[in-house]
């Protein structure tokens, strides 16, 4: 079931390559360990003119990524730490970004709170 949300803070002029969608997703799904069609990706670019950090920022060269993942049940913290490794360098390889400027947040379970086609995903 996971879904992953991925905003990139986009260079003037830069825009993301065809195909970058099934290469996020086919290596979060090597992350994952999902079967083909589980693992869903949805990536947004955003202008470098509409994102900011307080304090004037971000530095000169420094192009976010954002990443959510939404999943049925939330690993243990240590295999979310080993995951959260694997997923931020796959997401920075794909994006060309470089890891420290990919951010992960994990959403709450959807186990119980998400549906799919009216049917509620089951914690099982």
């Amino acid at each position: 079931m996971p879904i992953i949300d991925v905003e990139i803070v986009l260079l003037p002029g830069e825009t993301m390559r065809l195909g970058l969608a099934a290469e996020i997703a086919d290596r979060c799904g090597e992350v994952f360990g999902s079967p083909p069609g589980s693992t869903w990706v949805r990536i947004h670019g955003l202008p470098r003119g509409h994102y900011a950090e307080n304090g004037g920022g971000p530095q000169a060269g420094v192009n976010p990524v954002f990443v959510s993942v939404l999943k049925a049940l939330l690993p243990a913290p240590d295999a979310i730490r080993a995951e959260v490794a694997r997923l931020g360098a796959a997401i920075a390889e794909a994006t060309v970004r470089p890891v420290e400027n990919v951010h992960i947040a994990y959403l709450p379970a959807g186990a119980g709170r998400v549906a799919f086609g009216g049917e509620i995903v089951s914690a099982e």
